[in-house]
């Protein structure tokens, strides 16, 4: 299977898969008012068939990098030989990751794609970094750690900006707020302005959001662990199984129970567009082929020095990537006040600056 083999390529597939990450999400917001637990359906078969694909190309392309259990083989040899542990932890993974994911979406529905991002995955991040470090040590962690300390902060300035500009527009607009509500009422795929509950419940979805998704990735590299270890494409294809036999579960309960509109049926399903759908199914690609990339950087050889510690960081930038979308494209902060509007662009310096930290982490030991 393709394993890079230097820092430059291992860091060139984490820069792809904050790209992708920050950016599968543009689907839905492309999808207009079809709802994110209809889109759901067609995401993960996107994700399942993305897993699929780069098992059986890049996973089965004969390459033995020495001394690395689970890498050494093609995807169905290292599936017929895994151990049920590193199987069933990978699958966990996919379980726990897709509720993740999906109080996001919820959270991208309610509050906005420059809001749930910097918060649910800033969570995500911080979580995911101890973790992993914790289970694989690599890159320096003074420069780790610092560079996630620098995200927290702009992850706490996030949440002051989406505050006041809750607020002013609260105070601007209550008629069109009401008006804005009932229409999001009588048509299930629209939107509801965000109010203070509304904002409130966009920040609380984030925050556990990211409390699960900061769990899902050290499980995935537990699978990794030992001679009978998961390769990269075998982890991605059992973490892929995982969200497949969830996404019906975890998604009917919040299309009985929504976190905003009425009650959806699985008939609504079938009465969407199939331009909705197929955006949907590319969502998928592109948040699995980011995922592949970087399950991918963090298999690397030891002498490359790119644990999962500092794959998962850099691949997280995508909240940065994410919020430029949400502020550029989606004007989720026109109108914004000049306070409002500096705060945005501390958030982003710190972001960047965060960033550069975690990316050099590697380099100096």
């Amino acid at each position: 299977m393709m394993i890079p083999g230097t820092y430059l390529v291992a860091l060139l597939l984490t820069v792809i898969s904050m790209l992708c990450w920050g950016s599968w999400a543009n689907t839905m917001k492309l999808a207009g008012k079809w709802r994110f637990e209809l889109y759901y359906f067609d995401y993960t078969l996107g994700v399942f068939l993305c897993a699929i694909v780069a098992a059986l190309t890049f996973g089965s392309i004969e390459s033995v990098p020495p001394d690395m259990p689970g890498v050494a083989f093609s995807f169905m040899d290292n599936m017929a030989i895994a151990g049920k542990k590193q199987i069933a932890l990978a699958l966990v993974g996919g379980v726990v990751f897709n509720l993740a994911n999906l109080l996001l979406v919820a959270a991208i529905a309610v509050a906005g794609l420059s809001v749930a991002f910097p918060v649910g995955i800033g969570v995500a991040l911080i979580m995911g970094v101890v973790l992993n470090y914790i289970i694989k040590p690599a890159g320096n962690p003074y420069l780790l750690f610092g560079g996630v300390t620098v995200v927290l902060l702009a992850i706490i300035v996030t949440a002051l900006a989406h505050a006041a500009h809750t607020a002013k527009k609260t105070a601007a607009a209550p008629a069109a707020q009401t008006v804005s509500g009932a229409r999001a009422v009588s048509r299930p795929g629209e939107k509801r302005s965000a109010g203070p509950a509304s904002a409130l419940k966009g920040l609380l979805l984030s925050l556990v959001a990211g409390l699960l998704m900061g769990v899902f990735y050290p499980l995935v590299e537990m699978s990794k662990e030992g001679d009978l270890g998961l390769g990269p494409y075998a982890a991605a294809f059992c973490f892929t199984v995982g969200i497949l036999l969830t996404t019906p579960v975890f998604n009917l309960f919040f299309m009985n129970v929504p976190v905003e509109g009425e009650p959806l049926t699985i008939r609504q399903y079938f009465q969407g567009t199939f331009k909705q759908h197929l955006l949907g199914i590319f969502g998928g690609l592109i948040w699995c082929t980011g995922t592949i990339a970087n399950f991918v950087a963090a298999s690397a050889p030891p002498t490359v020095n790119v644990g999962p510690a500092v794959s998962y960081a850099i691949g997280q930038g995508a909240t940065l990537v994410s919020t430029l979308w949400g502020l550029l494209v989606w004007k989720e902060f026109a109108g914004a006040t000049g306070a409002v509007r500096t705060r945005i662009a501390i958030m982003l310096i710190l972001y960047v600056c965060g960033l550069a930290m975690l990316s050099l982490a590697p380099l100096y030991r």
